[in-house]
C-alpha cells in the first residue's frame, strides 16, 4: 500500500477525521457517483445509515450534518465550516435537500438518517447511502471510516483491493527496519528518502508547495484558535482557554528556551490547546494523522519555527516527510483509528510522528529518528478512546497538549543516544495493534466506558 504524506495530512474540518471528515468526503463521493451515471434527475430520496461508532458518537461528532452537507456536494477541504450550521438549520426547515448541490429532493431527517446499534464487520466506523427512485433503488454504497478522513468502500473490501494503489515507490518500505536499511543502504536521511517516494506523485515544487500550504492552514488554525474564546458547543460548557493563555503568555515575554523548560512547556501547550479547541469548534484544520490528535504535530512544529532563529521552510518540508514515515508505519502495521484501537492510534500514532518530524530537523540519524518515534508511541501504548459526550473535548484537548511536551521529550532523550535501544519501532507498533484488539469496544470511541461514562455518574 503506498501512502502519501499528503494522505496523512489533509485539510478538513473538525471536530474528527473519522466521524466528521470521512463521513463527508464519503457523502460527497456517492453524490457525485449519481451525477456520473446521470442518476441525479431520477432520485427522489436518499437515506442515510450509520452503523457502530458512526452511530454511537455520530451526533457529538457532527456524522449527521458532515454526511448531509457531502451529499450536497460539499468536500471537508473546501467547504466554509461557517457556513453549515445555517444551511442545515434550512435544510430541516424546508425538508428540501439540493443533492450535489444542484438536484432538489426530499429530506425527512428523522426518516432519512438514521443512527443505527449494530456494526458492519469490516471496520466499526460504517455508513450505508441509498438512493431511490420512482422504480426504488437507483444506487446504494457502503463506506468505511477508517480513520485520517481515509474512506473505503465496501466493494474494495470484497475485492481485496483496499491495499492497493498501482503507484510503484523507489524505496517502499513496510517497516521500520526496512526503513533504516533502506536510508543505510543508500545513505539516505529518513526526509530524503521520503521525498523520493513523494517524487512518484508530485514534481518537487507540487511537494514543496503542497507542504507549505499544509503549514500554512495548521498557522491559521492555531492563529483562530488564539482569537476566539468563549463556550465550545456541544452541551458540556467547556471554555475555550488558548486566548487567555495566550495573553498571560504575552505578558511574561518571549521564553528562553534554554534555561526555562517550564515556560517552553507554557508555549507548547498554548498551540496544542488552540488547535484543539477550533478542531471541537467545527473549525478549519489539518489532520495529523486524525483531527482528534491534530494538535500535537503543529504544536511541535509551531514552537520549532517561532523559537528557533535559523528555522526555514526546508525545515517544514522535512519534518512533514520525517513524521509522514513513521505514520505510515502506524496506519500499514496497526491503525490510526480511535475506533479499531482507541486512543493509542490517534494520540500515540501522532505523538510519534511530531518526535520523528523534530528528530529529522534537529539533525538526528535514521536510527535515533525510529528511536525517538519509539519512545513517544512507547509511552501511550493502552490509551483509550472515551469522549465524554461523544464531543472532541474532554479529554482530547488536553490530552494532545500533554502528547506534545511528550514528543519533545522523546526526541531529546533519543538525540542524547546513538539510536540503539531496547525495544524496536516495529514491535511497539504490533503491541499498539495486539492491544487495540484486547481492547473492549467501550473504550474504542463508543463513549460507553472509561472517563465518559465516569462522568455521567459524578
Amino acid at each position: 500500500m503506498a501512502i502519501s504524506v499528503f494522505d496523512l495530512f489533509k485539510v478538513g474540518i473538525g471536530p474528527s477525521s473519522s466521524h466528521t471528515v470521512g463521513p463527508m468526503r464519503a457523502a460527497a463521493t456517492f453524490a457525485q457517483a449519481l451525477f456520473e451515471q446521470g442518476l441525479q434527475d431520477q432520485v427522489q430520496r436518499v437515506q442515510i445509515r450509520l452503523y457502530g461508532s458512526l452511530s454511537a458518537t455520530g451526533v457529538g461528532h457532527a456524522t449527521d450534518r458532515a454526511s448531509v452537507m457531502g451529499l450536497m456536494g460539499e468536500w471537508p477541504d473546501s467547504i466554509d465550516p461557517t457556513s453549515i450550521n445555517p444551511r442545515i438549520q434550512q435544510l430541516r426547515d424546508s425538508g428540501q435537500l439540493l443533492l450535489g448541490g444542484h438536484s432538489p429532493i426530499a429530506f425527512d431527517w428523522q426518516q432519512d438518517l438514521l443512527l443505527l446499534d449494530e456494526s458492519l464487520p469490516y471496520h466499526p466506523n460504517a455508513m450505508s447511502l441509498t438512493a431511490f427512485g420512482e422504480q426504488g433503488t437507483l444506487l446504494e454504497q457502503t463506506y468505511y471510516s477508517v480513520g485520517g478522513g481515509f474512506i473505503i468502500e465496501a466493494a474494495q473490501v470484497e475485492a481485496g483491493a483496499e491495499t492497493t494503489t498501482g503507484v510503484q515507490l523507489p524505496y517502499d518500505f513496510n517497516s521500520a527496519a526496512e526503513l533504516l536499511a533502506l536510508c543505510k543502504t543508500h545513505k539516505l536521511r529518513v526526509g530524503e528518502l521520503m521525498l523520493a517516494n513523494e517524487r512518484a506523485w508530485r514534481s518537487d515544487a507540487e511537494i514543496r508547495s503542497g507542504l507549505l500550504h499544509i503549514w500554512s492552514v495548521m498557522r491559521e488554525c492555531v492563529e483562530q484558535g488564539l482569537r476566539h474564546e468563549g463556550i465550545l458547543p456541544g452541551g458540556l460548557d467547556v471554555p475555550r482557554r488558548a486566548a487567555k493563555l495566550h495573553r498571560s503568555l504575552l505578558e511574561i515575554g518571549k521564553p528562553n528556551v534554554i534555561t526555562s523548560t517550564l515556560s517552553a512547556m507554557e508555549w507548547v501547550n498554548l498551540y496544542a490547546l488552540a488547535v484543539n479547541e477550533e478542531n471541537a469548534a467545527g473549525g478549519r484544520m489539518v489532520t495529523a494523522p486524525t483531527n482528534g490528535a491534530a494538535g500535537i504535530i503543529p504544536a511541535v512544529l509551531h514552537y520549532y519555527m517561532k523559537f528557533n532563529p535559523q528555522a526555514c521552510d526546508d525545515d517544514i518540508l522535512n519534518f512533514f516527510l520525517g513524521a509522514a514515515a513513521v505514520g505510515i508505519l502506524c496506519k500499514k502495521n496497526a491503525s490510526i483509528s480511535g475506533a479499531e484501537v482507541g486512543c493509542q492510534g490517534e494520540v500515540g500514532s501522532a505523538c510519534a510522528m511530531a518526535a520523528a518530524g523534530l528528530a529529522e530537523v534537529l539533525g538526528a540519524t535514521p536510527e535515533q529518528l525510529e528511536n525517538a518515534a519509539e519512545i513517544g508511541l512507547e509511552h501511550n501504548l493502552g490509551l483509550t478512546c472515551d469522549p465524554v459526550g461523544g464531543l472532541v473535548q474532554v479529554p482530547c484537548i488536553e490530552r494532545n497538549a500533554i502528547a506534545a511536551v511528550k514528543a519533545i521529550n522523546a526526541t531529546q532523550m533519543a538525540l542524547r543516544g546513538d539510536g540503539k535501544h531496547f525495544i524496536s519501532l516495529d514491535r511497539v507498533i504490533r503491541t499498539m495493534r495486539d492491544t487495540g484488539a484486547d481492547m473492549h469496544d467501550k473504550y474504542k470511541e463508543t463513549s460507553r466506558g472509561g472517563l465518559a461514562v465516569s462522568w455521567v455518574e459524578c
